[in-house]
């Protein structure tokens, strides 16, 4: 713990969803890209599942994937039933107010945002999403320095490699939607992206020198960003086959005293 607070004293650290998620809605040409959140109560589930019929519930201030929720509204016959789950637990109630107490259990009191769900694309029948891992180079200009793909474990509902998900190459994770052609013409405009979330963030909180972007990708290819991470994990870029990603993020988290 002494270690983490010495190397987020050598950039900054935001901890809480609902905060960057209001600074980069601020953004007109991020904004877009920003799935509809809000602060959760009931009334907000009952309303965003009503427009969206799938959700997820995530802690203020969470990390690694940990105590994030999924709920959906489903309906057969003319039934309605709500679908609630966290990790590998799956549930089914009959009523928004029966799914609320439940998640009211789960959530222990903290604060948690509702975030609009989005379908994601998917590797081998597995949802994943990417991380892309912006920072400050040598002339304190913003650079993407990668983007990893992070395929969840067959039966959650998060990807985080410390929750169960594994790491995959931007190209491997891509190869069976899109060209090889246009597998580099889509990394660049994410690299692009990744610069342009950076650009956002940091002129709210200028002292940020790195940023792992969550990205979800959708049938469309739009890029919705999931989270920001202020102080994002260099080590699962060392997972990868090719380890030049990592060497070079490794080596500029080193110049930012942050590794």
């Amino acid at each position: 713990m002494k270690k983490f607070k010495k190397l987020i004293k050598r950039g900054q650290y935001v901890g809480s969803k609902w905060s960057k998620t209001k600074v980069l809605l601020q953004n007109k040409l991020i904004r877009k890209y920003i799935p509809k959140t809000r602060k959760l109560n009931k009334r907000v589930l009952k309303s965003m599942l009503k427009e969206f019929k799938m959700i997820y519930l995530k802690p203020v201030n969470g990390t690694a994937g940990r105590g994030v929720i999924r709920a959906e509204k489903l309906k057969s016959n003319g039934k309605k039933t709500y679908k609630y789950q966290q990790g590998k637990e799956k549930r089914k109630f009959p009523s928004v107010s029966a799914l609320y107490r439940k998640i009211k259990k789960s959530k222990v009191k903290r604060p948690y945002i509702a975030q609009q769900g989005i379908h994601l694309l998917k590797h081998k029948n597995r949802l994943f999403d990417l991380r892309i891992m912006v920072q400050r180079n040598s002339e304190k200009e913003w650079e993407t320095t990668g983007i990893i793909g992070r395929a969840a474990h067959p039966q959650k509902i998060v990807t985080n490699y410390h929750n169960g998900g594994t790491p995959l190459s931007f190209k491997k994770i891509f190869k069976s939607h899109l060209t090889a052609r246009k597998t580099k013409k889509y990394k660049k405009t994410l690299k692009k992206f990744g610069k342009d979330v950076a650009g956002a963030m940091s002129h709210k909180y200028p002292k940020l020198n790195m940023l792992g972007v969550d990205v979800g990708v959708d049938k469309k290819l739009t890029p919705w960003i999931i989270e920001v991470n202020t102080n994002p994990d260099l080590y699962i870029f060392k997972q990868l086959k090719d380890k030049a990603t990592f060497h070079k993020i490794y080596r500029y988290a080193k110049q930012l005293k942050r590794a």
